[in-house]
């Protein structure tokens, strides 16, 4: 079980490579990433990432990349001073095909991508990931995955040879788990959370379990069995690991598969109940409902009704 693959399956990720025709020394783009994740890569130049909540201009140089957490509404430009004038990129507009844009602005190129998670609540670690990351080209070594793939993602976009728009698509979620995975390995490990549960080999057992049959009624017993734990040990050294118990962690999980389900298919309630580990859609609804503000059949009509809206990216 990929546990990583797993999560981003689940939270219904959806990506866009960007348009950047319009970035001049005039005038800044603006990325509306209220349920994005944003990436972006200098391949030439230089450019600068304006937002709110940073204290400076974000410099990207050659080869550099940044990820910004969903919500990080932010400007991207070709000067280190806060722009006069902004142009809002419309994330949706590409879908792909013939229509995949090659982002080039005279002396600096950037490739820029959208990674939407429409659905709340996150999973915890998408939900604990750092509003600004930035990796520079001088910290990686030279033919590491990162600058290999976008070298790769830039070839594609300049050649726009024969299956162009396929090979964009995999290397954008290949760059994307890259980044992330460079996250999981520089972020401060001992702080309870993620990072932490994932270095801990038992603890990442236990969860790789969770993620691989969320229908099983899994117990603290089992589970330290599993894993040659006793019951209070798997449990003590779980929440230190985590900050969370390892039943609250599968009711999480449990709740973030039902939102996919109830979302990609039309599957009766009881079905999906039985899916995620409840004997019966009643107990199934209280914990959804607890956990979302919605009940499955209102978070149901809802996504039913958010899929027509402009800004909401749908399957490539």
């Amino acid at each position: 079980m990929d546990i990583l693959s797993d999560i981003l399956h689940v939270a219904g990720m959806r990506r866009r490579l960007l348009d950047l025709h319009a970035l001049t020394p005039e005038a800044a783009l603006r990325f509306p990433c209220e349920r994005s994740f944003g990436l972006h890569t200098v391949t030439r130049g230089r450019a600068f990432v304006h937002a709110p909540n940073l204290d400076e201009p974000i410099e990207l140089l050659t080869g550099d990349l940044v990820l910004m957490a969903r919500g990080c509404v932010h400007l991207l430009s070709l000067d280190r001073r806060p722009p006069k004038r902004s142009v809002t990129v419309p994330i949706a507009r590409f879908a792909g095909g013939d229509q995949t844009p090659v982002p080039d602005s005279g002396p600096t190129q950037v490739i820029s991508a959208a990674y939407q998670l429409w659905h709340d609540p996150l999973h915890p670690f998408l939900r604990s990931l750092p509003p600004w990351f930035v990796i520079r080209a001088g910290s990686l070594p030279q033919l590491s995955a990162l600058p290999l793939t976008i070298g790769l993602l830039d070839r594609e976009l300049s050649d726009q040879d024969l299956g162009a728009a396929s090979v964009t698509h995999g290397l954008l979620d290949a760059l994307f788990a890259f980044a992330l995975r460079e996250i999981a390995q520089r972020e401060n490990q001992d702080a309870p959370g993620w990072n932490q549960a994932i270095a801990d080999r038992p603890i990442r057992q236990v969860i790789t379990l969770m993620h691989g049959n969320l229908a099983h009624g899994w117990t603290l017993d089992e589970l330290g069995q599993q894993v040659g734990l006793s019951r209070s040990a798997l449990a003590e050294r779980f929440r230190t690991a985590m900050g969370d118990t390892p039943l609250n962690h599968l009711r999480t999980l449990r709740m973030q598969k039902a939102m996919q389900l109830l979302s990609d298919t039309r599957q009766p309630l009881e079905q999906i109940a039985q899916a995620v580990g409840y004997q019966d859609a009643f107990g199934f609804s209280k914990v959804f409902k607890r956990t979302t503000g919605q009940s499955p059949r209102q978070f149901r009509e809802q996504d039913a009704a958010d899929r027509q809206l402009p800004f909401r990216l749908q399957e490539a």
